[in-house]
């Protein structure tokens, strides 16, 4: 499944400053029934927007109008627990392009790198100055740069460098999961293929 090319990504901020978030508190177990990637998105932290009632719940950040984009900026330990895939295909259901935070579970981190999630890794000192100037200013920019594997907040230039593998980077910056890169080298597979043999 292709998904959308990431290259440079310029965008607002949604603040979760929660801590220890796992994959079911992202996507609750009940909502795994479905067998197509899409719709994850509605139940994105279903019990923590919601109400018993299916209500919003005014206090969560996905229902304060003051905060939108297409990055999320969590706490520390994302996407801990299970490994299910869900999660990930929920945030970027949801529209998420991005997520930052000072550390994420490793599967977590390498389901989203499948998905077309990125994962980006800052340092706890970096993470508590974003929350800091998104909370003040909802309106504030980062700046995600794939190619040169930064993160700029816009307002005021700081920054950092974030690590990604070179093999994930090329796929995300061509939309690609590992199905697609393989598509997209049918040739060079099928000219191997005969040359060896």
């Amino acid at each position: 499944m292709a998904y959308d090319k990431f290259n440079i990504l310029k965008s607002t901020v949604i603040p979760l400053s929660s801590e220890n978030v796992d994959t079911d508190q992202i996507i609750p177990a009940r909502f795994l029934k479905a067998t197509e990637r899409e719709g994850f998105g509605d139940n994105l932290f279903r019990d923590w927007r919601y109400d018993a009632e299916g209500n919003p719940k005014k206090d969560f950040v996905l229902n304060d109008p003051t905060y939108s984009g297409k990055i999320l900026l969590a706490g520390k330990n994302f996407g801990s627990g299970s490994s299910r895939e869900h999660a990930v295909w929920a945030l970027y259901d949801y529209g998420f392009r991005c997520v930052i935070s000072s550390f994420f579970a490793d599967i977590f981190k390498n389901n989203c790198l499948n998905i077309g999630v990125l994962p980006v890794t800052i340092s706890a000192e970096f993470a508590e100055v974003l929350f800091k100037v998104v909370e003040e200013n909802p309106k504030t920019e980062v700046e995600i740069d794939i190619d040169k594997q930064t993160i700029i907040l816009i307002s005021t230039g700081q920054h950092e460098s974030f690590d990604i593998n070179s093999y994930k980077k090329e796929n995300m910056k061509n939309g690609f999961d590992d199905i697609d890169y393989l598509l997209n080298i049918k040739e060079e597979i099928i000219t191997f293929s005969e040359n060896k043999y």
